[in-house]
């Protein structure tokens, strides 16, 4: 089945380039476009997409905000960061917003077609080019270790794998599976698998090689 993705951007060309590019593509759809995050949240919430495409700066809504308002709202549309913007202010916001993934615009185009069909699938793309955002910060870095198991755990459940697949990938029982990513939470002060896979980067944990490889 084809990937439905709309688009948010407020340059027209670049909006032009992307949708073109993604019609190249048999398995994207691309069902809307739209030039500021006001319409946007309203076609996402009218469309109902797989992938949002987002901005990170537009008029009206910005794409934090249209993502931290589809996770309040449990849409489950996913939402992917496409931006110029490669700090670390903007990579955190966006990704404790809900964001599955974040790519530069200065990316090759293939680049975005992997981020759209990593995150489609409930895993997380982050650009190797913001790896300086999220490197780990020797202050910060200390948090309970990481069993090997839990690592074994985590990388996988970042890329979008269920609890199912990683139990069967392991060779343990699923309740296994939950019990490390509890444990994994309560060692790194997470919330979510999002905010996990957040912290493990920083504190050096796991690699962005491992997330996006």
């Amino acid at each position: 089945m084809s990937i439905r993705v709309v688009l948010a951007d407020d340059h027209p060309l670049t909006r032009a380039g992307i949708m073109a590019y993604l019609a190249k593509e048999n398995d994207f759809d691309v069902v809307g476009e739209f030039s500021d995050g006001d319409a946007a949240l309203a076609g996402i919430e009218a469309l109902h997409p797989d992938v949002a495409l987002l901005d990170i700066r537009m008029p009206g809504a910005d794409g934090v905000a249209i993502c931290r308002h589809m996770k309040e709202t449990r849409s489950p549309t996913i939402c992917l960061m496409l931006t110029n913007y490669d700090s670390q202010e903007y990579v955190l916001a966006a990704l404790r917003a809900g964001a599955r993934g974040y790519v530069l615009k200065t990316s090759p185009a293939d680049t975005l077609a992997r981020a759209i069909r990593i995150a489609a699938k409930g895993g997380m793309y982050l650009d190797n080019e913001i790896a300086s955002a999220i490197d780990a910060d020797p202050k910060e870095s200390t948090v309970d270790p990481i069993t090997a198991r839990e690592r074994a755990v985590l990388v996988p459940s970042a890329k979008g794998l269920s609890s199912r697949e990683i139990a069967d990938g392991l060779f343990i029982s699923e309740r296994t599976v939950q019990t490390h990513l509890a444990s994994i939470y309560e060692k790194l002060g997470a919330r979510n698998k999002t905010e996990a896979v957040i912290f493990a980067l920083k504190y050096g944990i796991i690699t962005l090689d491992e997330l996006v490889g």
